[in-house]
């Protein structure tokens, strides 16, 4: 793909904050006509820098559950264990994300239940499959702050 330049910038914005936008508005958004636009908007999905368009939905108002996060640090850090324990994380519908980190811990995840119970269990059952948790640290989320599915502006713009 070529070097992204203001419109593809701009049109990467606008989409992460409304992906229902029509072409319409994002073209008089970003100052095209509207073909142009469209055609920007195919080349930044063949290049897969826009990977897909997605609802975000409130699931907490939708269903009762609980949110944890969790630090986990495994014993040893080959790559088998590594894959095996990510594997596994991918798989698992509780995950709503997981991130190998760099630091103190290993993985930091989101672990979604329907409360602190089966929270519990879910890790139990980790450490029962012996994918190598050393050990692992639980916070409860009390209360989502923020969210954010868009890059601040700053970070958008060309140097």
């Amino acid at each position: 793909m070529h070097k992204l330049d203001r419109y593809d910038l701009k049109i990467l914005q606008i989409l992460a904050e409304d992906g229902r936008i029509t072409k319409s508005s994002l073209a008089e958004a970003i100052n095209l006509s509207v073909t142009p636009t469209w055609e920007r908007v195919r080349k930044l999905e063949m290049a897969g820098l826009i990977s897909g368009y997605q609802a975000q939905i409130d699931w907490g108002a939708v269903f009762k559950r609980q949110q944890v996060l969790v630090e986990i640090t495994l014993a040893r850090h080959t790559a088998q264990d590594m894959r095996r324990f990510e594997q596994r994380m991918t798989v698992a519908p509780q995950v709503a994300f997981c991130y190998a980190t760099g630091g103190g811990v290993d993985y930091l995840a989101m672990i979604q239940a329907p409360d602190v119970d089966h929270y519990q269990r879910f890790i139990d059952q980790l450490l029962l499959e012996d994918l190598g948790i050393e050990r692992y640290f639980t916070y409860i989320v009390t209360k989502t702050i923020k969210t954010a599915a868009t890059l601040p502006v700053e970070l958008t713009q060309e140097n």
